[in-house]
């Protein structure tokens, strides 16, 4: 779009013939874009004057604030044409996301048909393949020859999902198969649906949750996949446009997980503010509460410390390498696993894999830390004592040991989350980072105890 249209100056003109061609030569996308900026008042003057299919397009595309605002000042009876213009699976988002009572109300404008297509999707628990189907689709049926389903496409098929797909079903409402437009096509106009020859059915129970969904996309290659009930039913299709949204909110709550709090499950500014510190709250709390005995170890080895206050100048040296190895193992196991790279029955090929990454992780980190102490106190950069050979060997050695310790433990949770049934995304790296923290502080001065034993200890 070179130069946005003035939509305010025609709106104060009055000006409702030129407002019309401006919108009939934009995409909805475009036109959405542009009412945002307006006051509700004014969208709403602007949809009176949008084509009604048009409207349900342009809608679709509306952050759900400004639909939900939208709504209140229309009419029962434009709500009825919007709502009834959209997609069943677009429909459906808009419904489950809004207040009950607002939802009820647009339940009551939709026509008796829309109606038992909206209260079928909204009956499936939310993540499932049933909240994200649409049952605009083309049916044919096993009996009919390919010409005369041409003519069925022909005459049914315009505003549906998709006709690069179609679906053969029974008349008891089974799905048998499904044929590609193309196939269809190129055979012998004679010939029967059901003589068509083409890649083996694939098909997705309608109470698939996402990953399952996402994992069939993804193996079988699909534009398209069917959604059928318990008894192989045909209920409606999920398109590769549904499958993007999917992804993307399924990498959207890895990656909050994985930053340490419950996944938001909607854009920042429509979390509600105390929503929003609960979610991230929770697992605050938790994460501290583990930090607790990082203070406790440190408690324990008082005496050490005490005896030896060169040790305690390493210690966020120690435990950050520590976490940071960890929250670098579990950020690729959790990937790993959910792109099936990786599957359960690999864990002791990770663990022999990652326990030699991390042995020769921690050590060029030991090596690094050696130096480090050795020629600070050499150059006479810092002063570490008359033993100062001793505690570049114990900060080298506890090093070797953290880091590799970080490595198995953030590489192998995963796997035990996903053995338990748990979401490998919980091990998020904050969590590794605390787990790592204590035990790095049990290894340093296990480490201290045996290389120190009889100089500073």
């Amino acid at each position: 779009m070179s130069s946005p249209p003035d939509l305010k100056e025609m709106l104060r003109q009055g000006n409702w013939q030129e407002l019309r061609k401006t919108m009939a030569e934009l995409a909805p996308a475009d036109i959405a874009d542009l009412l945002i900026l307006l006051p509700v008042e004014d969208e709403g003057v602007v949809f009176r004057v949008l084509p009604r299919d048009q409207a349900s397009q342009v809608f679709s595309y509306l952050p759900l604030e400004r639909q939900e605002e939208l709504i209140h000042s229309f009419s029962n009876e434009q709500v009825h044409a919007i709502l009834n213009g959209m997609s069943p699976d677009d429909r459906t988002r808009l419904l489950e996301e809004m207040p009950h009572e607002v939802t009820r109300r647009l339940l009551e404008t939709l026509s008796a048909e829309e109606l038992k297509y909206a209260r079928a999707l909204l009956g499936y628990p939310v993540d499932t393949a049933g909240r994200f189907m649409t049952p605009e689709y083309v049916a044919l049926r096993p009996n009919m020859t390919a010409a005369e389903a041409l003519d069925s496409i022909r005459k049914n098929g315009r505003g549906k999902e998709t006709v690069n797909i179609l679906y053969v079903v029974d008349e008891g409402g089974k799905l048998v198969d499904d044929v590609r437009l193309g196939s269809l096509v190129m055979t012998d106009p004679s010939a029967r649906v059901e003589q068509i020859r083409d890649a083996p059915l694939v098909s997705i129970p309608a109470t698939a949750d996402l990953e399952a969904v996402l994992a069939t996309f993804e193996k079988y290659d699909r534009s398209a996949l069917p959604v059928t009930d318990s008894q192989g039913h045909m209920l409606g299709i999920i398109t590769a446009d549904d499958v993007l949204q999917l992804a993307e909110q399924q990498a959207t709550e890895d990656i909050q997980k994985l930053g340490g709090l419950e996944a938001l499950e909607a854009p920042y500014f429509e979390v509600g503010f105390w929503s929003m510190v609960r979610k991230r709250g929770g697992w605050l709390s938790i994460l501290f509460l583990g930090e607790l005995f990082t203070a406790s170890a440190m408690g324990y080895f008082e005496e050490e410390l005490a005896r030896a206050l060169v040790l305690a100048l390493f210690i966020p040296l120690i435990i950050s390498s520590g976490g940071n190895s960890g929250s670098q193992a579990t950020s690729i196991m959790i990937r790993s696993l959910a792109l099936n790279e990786v599957r359960l029955r690999d864990w002791y090929r990770v663990f022999r894999r990652e326990i030699l990454a991390g042995a020769i992780l921690g050590g060029v980190l030991g090596f690094i830390g050696f130096c480090r102490v050795y020629l600070w106190h050499t150059l006479g950069w810092a002063q570490y004592g008359s033993h100062h050979n001793l505690v570049a060997l114990t900060v080298c050695c506890a090093l070797l040991g953290v880091v590799t310790w970080g490595t198995i433990t953030g590489s192998m949770l995963p796997f035990v989350l996903r053995k338990l049934g748990f979401d490998p995304a919980l091990s998020s790296a904050p969590f590794v980072a605390t787990l790592v923290d204590v035990t790095g502080l049990c290894i340093y001065f296990g480490v201290a105890a045996l290389i120190l034993k009889g100089t500073l200890l």
